[in-house]
């Protein structure tokens, strides 16, 4: 089965299972994931807010837009990587993912990503880097490749995690933006590293 097919059928799979009705009601629709299937690079963020809850897209809002900027400075575009957050459905008046709602989706990200199959797995803020590294805190993880193997129902995967700091609250503070381009620039260095392994 083709990549596109089986990211078609997961999708189904996510309204079919409905792992969030009080998610769902509230919001216009799934926001399920944007960009290149054969990336070497997937992006996770925590779950839509309200435009992306209009488009359907993931990050089309200002960090959105933060990001397509960051990507240009390391000459990819979104066509090169894939985007997508943890819960698919937004949350009401943009609040954090609940423990929950976040446990509700993984078992729908992790097939997303043994899908895709990427390089790098690039976390956006600390309830995306908390799925997989969950000792971790962000202020300390930030810009460090970790290579670590997540269990997930029986099964082992070798996940190289590079967490971030998620690029809306990098908007509203200068220090946290600063530290975000600076990891940023240095993920052509750590793919090329992953790719020559």
């Amino acid at each position: 089965m083709e990549k596109e097919e089986e990211l078609n059928n997961l999708r189904l799979q996510i309204e079919r299972d409905n792992p969030s009705p009080e998610l769902k009601e509230q919001a216009t629709q799934l926001v399920f994931g944007d960009g290149s299937i054969d990336a070497d690079i997937l992006f996770i963020g925590e779950a839509p807010g309200k435009k992306e809850d209009i488009s359907g897209t993931p990050f089309v809002g200002r960090a959105g837009k933060f990001l397509n900027e960051m990507l240009e400075k390391i000459n990819l575009s979104r066509e090169d990587v894939y985007i997508t957050n943890i819960v698919k459905y937004r949350p009401l008046n943009n609040r954090d993912p609940l423990n929950n709602e976040k446990q509700a989706f993984l078992p729908y990200l992790i097939k997303q990503i043994n899908i895709i199959k990427p390089r790098l797995i690039i976390t956006l803020g600390r309830h995306s880097m908390n799925c997989f590294l969950p000792e971790h805190r962000i202020s300390e993880a930030h810009g460090k490749l970790t290579n670590t193997l997540y269990k997930y129902e029986d099964k082992e995967y070798e996940y190289n995690i590079l967490p971030l700091f998620h690029p809306a609250a990098a908007i509203y503070n200068q220090s946290l933006k600063g530290s975000l381009v600076e990891d940023f620039l240095t993920i052509p260095k750590i793919l090329s590293e992953l790719t020559t392994k």
